[in-house]
Order: C-alpha cells, then sequence, then structure tokens
C-alpha cells in the first residue's frame, strides 16, 4: 500500500465532517474518515446491539465490511420501506474528497443486477434499470417483488485519497409472509486504482512456499504499512557466487514459510574505515532498507487489525568485552508457528518472531591493507504445536439421592 503520496493510517475513525477547503487534510480521505456524499454520508446497514440492521451506521474509507442484519417488516407496507428499494442504494452521489461538492460528486452506477425467486433460483438481468418494489396479491396470498436482499459496493480510490469510481452489485428477491423478519447482506470493499489485486500467502493459514506478509507501523495508533511487492516484505541477505557482500549490497531473497535459510558473504574492510561507519555499513547488508516491525499471523490478515498482528522481538547480542566497537556479523531471524483450527484441515499460524544481531569485536589491523568480516544471516521455522490428542467425552455421573424412605414398607 502507497503512503509516500498517500493517506495516513488511522486506527480510530475520525466521527465529524468539515467543509473548510483551506485546510490541506480535508482534502483527502483518511483510514476510517466516514464517506461522505451530496447530503450526507454512505448508509452502509449493519447490526449494532442486536441483530436487526441500523440504517445510520455510515460506511468508512478503507474499511471492507461483510455483515448480516435482519430487518422486521409489514409486508403491507414494503413498497413504503426505503431500505427495501435499489434507488436507496443506488441513488447517493460520493463526494471525491470530504468537503468539496463543486463538480466532485461520484454517482453509484449499478453494474449488475439479480433476481431471486421463491425457490431460490437465479437469473441476472441484461439491463440494469431502476426497478421497484411492487406487492401483488395472487388469492389469499401477498408476495413482495424485487427487495432489496444484497448490496456490494465496489468503491476504486487513488494514492491520494480520492475516491473515483463507484459501483454496485444488487441480489433482489422476492419475499412472502414466510421469510419475515427479513435477513440482508452488505459488502463494501475498497480497490486502489491502476494496481494489480494482491496475492495471499494462505486462507486463513500460511503455505508453505508462500512468502511472509509483514509491515512496520511508522507511528502509535496507526495501520501497517506494507509494500506492494508481497516478496519484498521479509527479506534476507541473498548469496552469490562471488561472496562479496559489496556486490549482492541490495539484492534480498524474502524469507518463505516453512523453508529454512542460510546465506552470507565477505566483507572486505579497508584499513582507514572507522568502525562506527561499518556498523552502518553492515546493518544495512543484514535489516535491508525496511526491515519490518510486525509479521501477520495469517496469510490474509487485514492491514487495519493491528492488534492481531505479530510484533518482531529484536534482540542485539554482544560480546563482553569492553570499550570496543561491536560490529555486526550474524542476523539470526526465529519464526515459531503453530496447527490452528481442526485437526482435519490445521492452518498454520505465527505466534512468535524473534531477529537476533549477533555483534563481535571490530578486527584488529592486519599486515595487509583491508580486513575481511564474515557476514550471515539464518531464519528458521520452528514448529510450536502441542501433539494434537484425541479427545473423548467423560462418562456421566450419577449422582441421584434416594429418598429415605424409598424402600418402605420392605426395609
Amino acid at each position: 500500500m502507497e503512503t509516500s503520496e498517500g493517506f495516513s493510517l488511522n486506527s480510530e475513525s475520525e466521527l465529524s465532517f468539515t467543509t473548510q477547503l483551506d485546510t490541506p487534510d480535508t482534502a483527502k480521505y483518511k483510514y476510517g474518515v466516514h464517506l461522505q456524499t451530496s447530503d450526507s454520508f454512505l448508509r452502509f446497514p449493519s447490526p449494532l446491539t442486536s441483530s436487526l440492521c441500523t440504517d445510520d451506521n455510515p460506511a468508512a474509507f478503507l474499511v471492507n465490511q461483510a455483515v448480516k442484519c435482519t430487518r422486521r417488516i409489514n409486508l403491507e407496507q414494503c413498497e413504503e420501506i426505503e431500505a427495501l428499494s435499489m434507488a436507496y442504494y443506488s441513488s447517493p452521489k460520493i463526494l471525491r474528497v470530504p468537503g468539496l461538492r463543486a463538480k466532485a460528486e461520484i454517482p453509484i452506477t449499478v453494474h449488475s443486477i439479480l433476481i431471486q425467486s421463491l425457490n431460490k433460483t437465479l437469473t441476472q438481468l441484461e439491463d440494469t434499470v431502476m426497478l421497484n418494489q411492487t406487492l401483488v396479491e395472487a388469492g389469499d396470498v401477498k408476495i413482495c417483488t424485487n427487495v432489496v436482499l444484497e448490496v456490494k459496493y465496489s468503491l476504486t480510490y487513488t494514492s491520494a485519497g480520492e475516491i473515483t469510481q463507484a459501483g454496485l452489485s444488487l441480489l433482489l428477491g422476492t419475499v412472502s409472509q414466510a421469510v419475515v423478519p427479513l435477513e440482508q447482506k452488505f459488502e463494501i470493499h475498497f480497490i486502489q486504482q491502476n494496481t494489480k489485486p494482491v496475492l495471499l500467502s494462505g486462507n486463513p493459514g500460511y503455505v508453505v512456499g508462500l512468502p511472509l506478509v509483514a509491515g512496520f507501523q511508522p507511528q502509535k495508533g496507526s495501520g501497517i504499512i506494507q509494500t506492494m511487492n508481497r516478496y519484498g516484505q521479509l527479506t534476507v541477505l541473498r548469496s552469490t557466487a562471488e561472496q562479496d557482500c559489496l556486490a549482492v549490497e541490495g539484492i534480498r531473497t524474502p524469507v518463505l514459510f516453512g523453508y529454512d535459510m542460510q546465506s552470507g558473504c565477505k566483507l572486505r574492510l579497508p584499513q582507514a574505515i572507522t568502525c562506527q561507519l561499518a556498523v552502518k555499513k553492515v546493518k544495512n547488508l543484514l535489516k535491508g532498507q525496511g526491515f519490518p516491525d510486525y509479521v501477520a499471523p495469517f496469510g490474509n490478515s487485514q492491514a487495519q487489525d493491528v492488534l492481531d498482528w505479530i510484533p518482531v522481538h529484536f534482540i542485539t547480542q554482544a560480546s563482553h568485552m569492553k570499550d570496543s566497537c561491536q560490529l555486526p556479523v550474524a542476523l539470526f531471524i526465529e519464526v515459531k508457528w503453530t496447527k490452528y483450527g481442526s485437526l482435519l484441515n490445521p492452518q498454520a499460524k505465527i505466534v512468535n518472531v524473534t531477529a537476533s544481531l549477533i555483534s563481535s569485536p571490530f578486527p584488529e589491523t592486519d599486515s595487509g591493507n583491508e580486513r575481511t568480516v564474515l557476514i550471515s544471516t539464518a531464519v528458521t521455522f520452528v514448529d510450536a504445536s502441542a501433539p494434537a490428542k484425541a479427545g473423548f467425552r467423560a462418562r456421566p455421573t450419577i449422582n441421584a439421592r434416594l429418598p429415605f424412605n424409598f424402600f418402605f414398607p420392605f426395609v
């Protein structure tokens, strides 16, 4: 996810609207900010305190959601209920950026309409014309047609935090008195413009051979920032035939789940180089440009679920020699994972990541003009799963007491 020219990720939603155009922050959407429309905000019905639909729930920027809720309706008044009509979800116009209304309204385009009959058969309409719910009487039976059952929003945004397109897919159905109260489904997804969908490393558990999902948190309270290159989120030094660290600088290899790795090279230090400069050089070789702070527990973990991500515990180990400059020579990464879920289909879940930076005293000058230092990296995956045991239910215990005169008059 791009951030250099894009939006900042905040874990808390902004609850207040603003219409000040002279403030730079109002010229783009931020993570969690309510999507504004020409009259208020984009409504996304959701269950809050109960399973009933709450229509005043706002849709938030970059917050993908998929919910189900029920609605109690009077079938005879279905034509008057806005939440059952197609126009209720397709008529709002979303503001391209918050607070800017002039020539910045994005209409919602209906992409597809599916019709579901009473016997659950589906038919896709060729035309996306506006359909209104209609009450039909067939003898003593009353049904309501063209009732909205499912709503799927698809919003396209730019890295600058602007909404560029809004699509809508609907499932309309026929409702009878037998299916009241009515269940509705709502989904909303955000797609960044001019980007390809990011492939997952598992769903949900990691798949052996796929790269680890990792990122960093720029500030406390923000979301996880990830590079769009899924093979560059957690990398280590790559070995080459030349074994020259300066030649392989910037050449990295991804950490693949389940694959133990080991690499290294030789770093030739000129006689004139200082220890502080060499330390900075070696750290860049071992950690790369952006070593992550967090690793996703599952292959499909979402960036906004910060509390679910596993922090990388960084440990520095040095020799006990005093008054000596310590030069990093190795980076060891240990990934502990466990089997999560049922015995029939266990899912790989990462539970701990530790990165140990090993240092040694700065080498003394040899007789030659340069010193050679061996630099190495290693990645180890450790299965921390407890042995699975088949469980059996305990035999029931009968704790019953008979009345004292149960056997009277025989005893």
